[in-house]
């Protein structure tokens, strides 16, 4: 590794130079995959279009599935990357990202899509589809992965049931319960909201991938997949502030949850968010989310809103007893969603003191961030070709607003933190463990507790 690290034993980024990588087969074949569903996904709304919009709806139909196979082909062919065009707020940034790309490069070739950084050009291939609904009012405001998103949310509808109904139950005794109860329930919920990550749509290229089973019953069965679990810090991360002032303040004052994927995912995530809050463990929970659709599931402002809309309409009792919950935190300022262009650009966290310094300070406010799934895994640790035994602190190189917590479900070829030995013996037992989102962390860096 050492030729090709760049700078103080930074390891260079992983990309899809290397033919049968990861990085190279989702550029290969994943890629397109989302690309020509995408396509396929203008097109059958064509008639919706038409009977909103007429002519003009059907002529930006056909522009958008235009810049959409244009942009499938210069992916297949390795063409260079292009600046963006739509004169959005964020274009002149990610403009300038592409120039630093290119003098990273130097003059010898041009910043494409199998030679460049894998993470770089995936987020760049989201937002140029962002770019070509854009470009094509009026149908500019339209979600290309709405369907998958919706299907994921209504096809896990029995274990959003089961969820529901189990944090119902821990509520309805939540007077009585002892600190070891308090804490067990915790890691729980903690762990759902963790495995709620296998149902990624991004992974699956779109393909359907959602909950049927209860999630509490098959915890059990997961943990030996855990490979790294720091849940008794995050527990005491939650629990510090009693010991630093007195008996009097048992609360954290805030946790954010920098937010993945919408459908099941996002249910256990705002299960977790109610447990916090009504256990009294937060006070106050700030979910962040994307601007615009990304990385196929994703949650926007629009699927927030929605799937609290839909859980209070269900037609059973603690589900929607639940969706009334969530929108009153809502009303009451103790829930609030938040998005920010950062989210939706192609930056290592380390970036983001220097380059979203209004988003940094806000984290700073947080007692706890937890960051959900594998991209912002992929993120924080730069998607760099770390060896597994790198402390998970070097690999954040700097990033560290508040204490935080990475739960991530495997789905890229980075991971730090493991035991001497403990990677070169999974890639013995399963070869593609990185990558199958069979495995799990729940990876925790803060300032050492007292």
């Amino acid at each position: 590794m050492a030729a090709g690290q760049i700078g103080h034993g930074v390891p260079p980024s992983l990309s899809a130079k290397v033919t049968g990588s990861f990085a190279y087969l989702t550029i290969r074949d994943r890629m397109p995959t989302i690309l020509t569903k995408a396509i396929d996904t203008i097109h059958r709304n064509k008639n919706k279009f038409f009977e909103e919009y007429g002519e003009e709806g059907i002529n930006a139909e056909k522009q958008a599935i235009s810049l959409l196979s244009k942009l499938r082909n210069e992916v297949q062919t390795d063409k260079p990357l292009l600046e963006l065009m739509d004169g959005l707020s964020d274009t002149e940034s990610w403009n300038q990202y592409m120039q630093r790309q290119q003098s990273q490069l130097g003059d010898q070739e041009l910043v494409s899509w199998f030679k460049s950084p894998w993470l770089y050009v995936e987020c760049y291939m989201y937002r140029r589809i962002q770019e070509a609904i854009w470009l094509n009012p009026p149908i500019n405001n339209f979600d290309v992965f709405n369907e998958g998103k919706t299907q994921s949310f209504f096809e896990s509808q029995q274990a959003v049931m089961a969820l529901c109904t189990y944090l119902g139950d821990i509520q309805k005794s939540m007077e009585k319960l002892s600190e070891n109860q308090m804490s067990e329930y915790f890691n729980k919920l903690l762990q759902v909201s963790l495995w709620g990550n296998k149902c990624d749509l991004s992974i699956s290229a779109g393909q359907e991938n959602s909950q049927k089973a209860s999630p509490i019953d098959s915890l059990n069965s997961l943990q030996s997949f855990i490979l790294v679990n720091d849940s008794n810090m995050v527990w005491l991360t939650l629990n510090s502030s009693r010991r630093l002032q007195g008996s009097r303040k048992k609360t954290a004052d805030r946790v954010d949850i920098v937010l993945d994927n919408a459908g099941f995912e996002l249910v256990t995530d705002l299960v977790l968010a109610d447990f916090l809050v009504s256990s009294g463990l937060a006070r106050h929970i700030h979910f962040h989310g994307k601007c615009f659709p990304w990385f196929v599931s994703d949650v926007t402002a629009n699927d927030f809103q929605w799937t609290i809309r839909q859980t209070m309409a269900a037609n059973h009792k603690w589900m929607s007893k639940s969706g009334y919950q969530w929108q009153s935190y809502l009303s009451e300022g103790i829930w609030s969603y938040h998005d920010h262009p950062f989210w939706t650009q192609p930056h290592e966290f380390c970036d983001m003191a220097a380059d979203a310094p209004d988003l940094y300070a806000t984290l700073q406010e947080a007692d706890l961030v937890l960051f959900k799934g594998d991209l912002n895994y992929r993120k924080l640790t730069g998607d760099r070709d770390w060896g597994h035994t790198v402390d998970f602190c070097t690999a954040l190189r700097g990033f560290e607003p508040a204490p935080l917590c990475s739960l991530r479900t495997l789905k890229a070829n980075v991971q730090v933190g493991l035991q001497p030995g403990q990677g070169e013996k999974l890639s013995t037992q399963d070869p593609s463990w990185m990558t199958n989102g069979k495995y799990a962390v729940i990876q925790f860096h803060g300032p050492k507790l007292e």
